[in-house]
């Protein structure tokens, strides 16, 4: 900044000392200088102030936390990708574990296979109308190569898990790894950052969500202007309340 202040001065006595002939170069260096003379001051104000820190990007299960979940009545359903299939065990086994915290019974995990990622979506969907599970956890796992067959799979595989959830109200968690390379696929299948641990949690609270959408445990849970708080039930059956415009 100094230095910038230095040739705006020295630029600006020069043209004060031009001959008055070349009144177009005196013009244009007088200019000059004040375009300097205007960056060097806004940089020194901005050098002046102090920096914001930088924004810090959650490295894993760090990402989220969970409220305390009780999954004793909710049934998940698993399917698991055999690409990679080390890496999706231990994926497997981060998401019963803690599934186990939450209560959830071995006897409410349903468990199947499919080949690779791209077929997690349809056996998605036909696990969801089955009728059997409240979420499902598609597990796969996807390593960038030298082609776009990485992102033509990332995509259509994202976009039909998504599809399967909307369209047939069974949660569906993303458990599907996209990463560059095996080492970054190793990073988030073991140990503290296995992000199985944190798709398990994910899938009871929203399979709780669901239960609560739909009325569940007597119904005086309210959720979306749907069932009624007060305790004048007898039915055991969520009530609409008219007064209230909902989805």
């Amino acid at each position: 900044a100094r230095a910038m202040l230095l040739v705006a001065a020295l630029t600006t006595a020069a043209v004060v000392r031009a001959p008055s002939g070349h009144a177009g170069v005196a013009n244009a260096a007088i200019w000059a200088s004040k375009s300097a003379l205007m960056s060097a001051q806004r940089f020194a104000v901005s050098s002046a102030q102090p920096r914001a820190p930088d924004a810090r990007m959650a490295t894993g299960n760090d990402g989220v936390s969970f409220p305390e979940l009780d999954g004793s009545s909710a049934r998940i359903g698993i399917i698991k990708a055999r690409w990679h299939e080390d890496i999706c065990d231990d994926l497997v086994s981060g998401i019963k574990q803690s599934l186990a915290e939450c209560g959830v019974p071995e006897d409410n995990i349903v468990e199947s296979e499919v080949p690779g990622s791209f077929e997690l979506p349809l056996a998605a969907r036909y696990l969801a109308l089955s009728g059997t599970v409240d979420a499902i956890l598609p597990i796969g796992v996807l390593i960038k190569g030298d082609t776009l067959h990485f992102e033509v799979i990332a995509e259509s595989v994202t976009s039909g898990l998504m599809n399967v959830g909307l369209q047939t109200g069974i949660p569906v968690v993303f458990g599907v790894l996209t990463v560059n390379d095996e080492k970054q696929a190793k990073d988030r299948s073991t140990g503290a950052n296995n992000h199985g641990l944190q798709w398990g949690k994910a899938a009871v609270e929203m399979a709780l969500l669901r239960a609560s959408a739909l009325g569940g445990k007597g119904g005086r849970k309210m959720f979306f202007g749907f069932g009624d708080t007060s305790d004048k039930e007898s039915s055991g059956k969520p009530s609409l309340d008219k007064g209230k415009i909902s989805f």
